[in-house]
Formats: C-alpha cells, structure tokens, sequence
C-alpha cells in the first residue's frame, strides 16, 4: 500500500471532529491494508514508527527538500528505510541518519512529508491514537475491544496485536499475556485532595504506599538474568546496575517487579528528581540509588496480574520482603492522614492509596489507584520570554515566571506548558493601535544572531494587575535657578559672511 493512503486518511481523521467517524475511516483502511503491512498502517496511525531512529527537530530542520510530484512510497519500503537509520551508530551517524531521512523525504509528496514528520517526532494530531486503533481494529474485525485492548497492554506494541487480530480475531487477541523479558504497561493513578477523600474515593479499607519522587522501573528475572524497563518501555538495564545486582539475589526464579529507584544523600534523605536522574545515568555518583518495590506481577509460575491487590502485596512481600515500600493497610481517615504526614517529614512526595479488591489493570489511569501530594499554587507574572530553537525557531519559546518580592519581582522558574505554534505567533505581534491613529502594517521580521541563553525583553504577555506593579519613580528635581544657565546649550556664533549678509549696508548695495 502506498504511504499517501495512509496520509490522506490520517489527515481526514484530524479534520473530523466525531469519534465514530474517525473509527469508521481508520477501520476500513486497515481491512484494505496488505496482510504485510498490518502492523506498519497500526503502528504509523497510532503515532509510532517502530523503530528508534533518533530523528529531532534539528534533524528534521536540517532536511528539508522539495517534495516529489507524485507519490512513490510503499509502507513496506518506508519501514525498511527507519529500519536502516536506526541502525547506524558510532561516529558519523548523525550525518548518516540525516542523509537518509533526507533521501526519504525528497521521495515523498508535501502530504506525506508532513505526515513522516509528525510521526517521527511523535507528533500526530489525529485524536487519541491509540485509542482510536483499538477502537477500529474492534470495528473492523467484530472483536470487542476490551480484549484487544487487554493485549495492546500485555505486548506494548500495537502493531504486533493488530496484525494478530486482522488475521484471526478474538483467537489472536487471546494469544497475547504476560511474558518475560516484554515489558508491559505501567498501571497508572488518580488524583486526590487528600488521605480522608481518597479512602471515601476507594469505599473502605485501603493499601497507603509512600509516593517516591524517583522514576519508574520495571524488572524481570529469569535465573540469573535480570533486565529492567522504564516507563515508556525502554530497557535501562545498562544504567542502574546496583538494582539489577538487589533483584538477582532474591531466591524467587522468575520475577516480574513493579517499582521505583530513588537516589538518596549521604544524609539518608531523598534527592529531588532531577538529581536521580543523573545518578541514573551517571555511575560513580556520592548518592545512592535504591528500589522500592510496590507490586509483583508474576512469580516463579504464578502470573498474578488478574488477582487482587491484597493477594499481589501477600506475594510480594513474600517474594521480596526487603525491597517493599513501606505501607500501611487501613480504613482509618486519621490513622491515613498521619501515614500522610509521616511520608512527607521523610522527604517523599506523598502517598498511594490503592483498593485492595483491584486486579493490576496495565496502562489504565482508573480510580483503583490514587496519588496523594502536597501541591501548592501560585499566582505568577510573566516577565520574560526566550526566543525558540529547532522547529521553534523565530517563535516564542520559554516563559520565565516570577513573584513580588518588595517593590520588583524575583523569578521562580520558567514553563511552556499550555502555548500552542500559533498561540506563539500571536504573542509575537504588537500590541494594536487606538482607534484614530494610523497604523502600518505589520511586517514580522527573524531574530537578530545572539547568543542562544540571552533574553529578548517583550511586553509580557498577561495583564499586570495595578496593586502589583512597582510604584512609579518620582521626577528628578529641577536645579536651581541661578543653576538652570549652564543647562542651556550654548549659542552659535554667526560666521563673518553671515555678519555681512545681514548689515544693512551690506543689503542695500546688493539691491
């Protein structure tokens, strides 16, 4: 099948605001898809490529080619070729990499240009992708979608799953469970106010967890082989060799572990996210990165994922009693808000309460699991703005967010959330004119060359209210009088021509 089907289809989907009729195009492309090419449409509509091509903004900045006049591109062809850039390593990939994408798109017609791009850099807007596949994958086949959607969870690919079911249905969405060593994904949590509405949330007695602010890993053990798994399903195995070595020398065989790895200070006190993530990728670092383990999946032969929590944590903490986190089963609001308490002096960011009737429903955010934390809100003041870099370049980048502090203003941090391309155009622009006044046209020109961390000063871009602007300065005072003469500029002496211009006798002989 050629790419530019897909593309069209992907880009009627993004323009049709009903669910159903997004289901209903993608499910009769994909019973039109070659039976080869199943898992590249499902993988491609979903926003995946399926492969790690490390191709950014720069990359794709880089490339830009005149698009070819008439569409070319197989799916089969396609894939092949994100095969073969994700394979490059070493020295001089980066041009390798960039040559070839380069070479791909000067094949490829302006619609599928942009649709590679998008899927590229993960940046598909068509609606829930996922979602919507499984959603058509269920229409096209008469499948329900809850098994299909149970094994897109199990196997981490959507791919894989829908080529087994567009070939044989419910049998091949019921091939798919949990395995070693294929990573599956994470259960995921609510949001509570907090301990006594979680609790009245869950309906009675409830498991609370410490929340640790680490990162999320995934280990399975076969033996004594042991490979870990982030939450995006990567393998970190490489970078986190003291877990690996803690998780080896349990006496169960075969574990599947749902946990965190959390660095802490020679203080004994956690470090702050952002400093677990350099233990994480730095070795030989003074900190110490530990793991705590709050679920298990499978054990020796038993897969556990359909049994409820109560039974899970009986498992895990049989299995592994020295790696689990610390927890507190309870129907108590007051015994739960001190739990709360408790977890917060330690330096952790809050605690999990968990219903402990719940199977492990894996890449579900439900109400099973709920995250309690300390979250205070500010009110803050745009007061600068970066300009961006990459595929936002000549647009508005980083706001740098700030506080009073006296009579000015100190800044706290700097966020992007919530601003889209065209949301940064527009703040771009100059403010308009009063009515009466004339007004030219307004000609948007690039940034002058500067240094990539120097600020470009702008009105900012939210109203300051008047109680929190700085008083105005008072003006300077004038000197006095005897003083204001040596302030006035001094006159020019007239030229002797201009002397003679001006002499009357000088005048009446020129009449």
């Amino acid at each position: 099948m050629l790419l530019e089907q897909v593309a069209k289809v992907s880009a009627e989907v993004a323009q049709t605001s009903a669910r159903k009729k997004k289901v209903a195009l993608l499910a009769q492309l994909l019973r039109e898809v070659p039976v080869a090419e199943r898992a590249i449409a499902a993988r491609y509509l979903s926003g995946e490529v399926g492969h790690k091509t490390g191709i950014g903004y720069s990359t794709m900045s880089e490339a830009r080619v005149p698009p070819a006049a008439a569409a070319t591109l197989e799916l089969a062809g396609v894939d092949r070729r994100f095969a073969a850039i994700a394979a490059w390593k070493g020295a001089g990939s980066a041009r390798a990499r960039k040559d070839e994408y380069g070479a791909l798109l000067a094949a490829a017609t302006q619609l599928e240009q942009g649709f590679l791009g998008a899927v590229v850099v993960g940046e598909l807007r068509q609606g829930a992708l996922d979602a919507l596949v499984v959603d058509a994958l269920a229409l096209a086949t008469g499948v329900a979608a809850k098994p299909i959607r149970t094994a897109y969870m199990l196997a981490g690919d959507l791919g894989v799953v829908a080529e087994a079911v567009l070939a044989d249905g419910a049998a091949g969405a019921a091939r798919f469970g949990l395995t070693l060593f294929r990573p599956i994904l994470p259960m995921l949590a609510q949001v509570a106010d907090d301990a006594r509405a979680a609790l009245a949330t869950i309906g009675g007695e409830a498991a609370l967890e410490w929340k640790l602010d680490g990162f999320r890993v995934q280990l399975h053990k076969d033996g004594d082989l042991v490979r870990a798994f982030s939450r995006s399903l990567n393998d970190v195995t490489a970078s986190i060799p003291e877990l690996i070595a803690a998780v080896r020398a349990l006496p169960a065989n075969r574990l599947i572990l749902d946990g965190e790895a959390l660095a802490y200070g020679p203080n004994g006190r956690p470090l702050p996210f952002q400093d677990t993530m350099r233990r994480k990728s730095a070795a030989g670092a003074d900190s110490t990165l530990r793991l705590s383990v709050f679920d298990a999946l499978l054990v020796d032969d038993q897969t556990l994922l359909a049994l409820p929590a109560r039974e899970r944590i009986a498992a895990l903490e049989a299995a592994a009693p020295g790696l689990a986190v610390p927890r507190l089963v309870t129907a108590d609001p007051d015994a739960a808000t001190a739990f709360y308490e408790a977890a917060l002096a330690e330096g952790h960011e809050g605690v999990m309460a968990k219903a402990l009737d719940a199977p492990y429903d894996a890449g579900n955010r439900g109400a099973a699991w709920l995250k309690i934390k300390k979250v205070r809100r500010l009110d803050l003041v745009v007061l600068a703005v970066e300009w961006g870099s990459g595929r936002r370049k000549g647009l508005l980048s980083n706001l740098h967010l700030g506080a009073r502090d006296g009579d000015g203003f100190a800044m706290l941090g700097k966020t992007f959330k919530g601003m889209t391309d065209g949301g940064a155009r527009l703040a771009d622009r100059p403010a308009p004119r009063a009515r009466g006044r004339p007004r030219r046209p307004h000609r948007p020109r690039p940034p002058r060359a500067r240094r990539r961390d120097r600020l470009q000063r702008r009105p900012p871009l939210l109203a300051v209210p008047r109680r929190l602007r700085p008083p105005p300065r008072p003006p300077r005072p004038l000197p006095p009088r005897q003083d204001r003469r040596r302030l006035r500029p001094p006159r020019r002496r007239p030229r002797d021509r201009d002397r003679r211009r001006r002499h009357p006798a000088v005048t009446r002989g020129a009449r």
